[in-house]
């Protein structure tokens, strides 16, 4: 009889500060993970927000929360290169990957 425990898997929570994605633009920062979720307030195309774990040279990891649509699709796609080191650009009313 199977354990709970070897097919169970919970959900990966991010650690870190929390900070506001506008305060980290054109800044080079090693993205470490992401998860995606259901927002409550969509404005988007897919209906989720994405919760981004990165870091700066020699710091403590933190977060930031977007419901950009261009972000989210990026980081699906490039999932497996992950961790890689990124600047997040703001082009007119969207964000973006560089």
């Amino acid at each position: 009889m199977k354990q709970f425990s070897d097919f169970a898997k919970e959900e990966e929570r991010l650690e870190g500060g929390k900070v506001k994605l506008d305060s980290i633009l054109d800044q080079e920062i090693t993205i470490c993970g992401f998860t995606l979720a259901k927002s409550n307030f969509s404005k988007n195309k897919t209906g989720q927000y994405i919760t981004v774990q990165f870091s700066k040279q020699n710091e403590e990891k933190q977060v930031f929360f977007s419901g950009s649509d261009v972000l989210i699709d990026q980081l699906q796609k490039y999932k497996s290169e992950m961790p890689f080191m990124a600047k997040i650009k703001k082009v007119n009313k969207y964000y973006t990957l560089s």
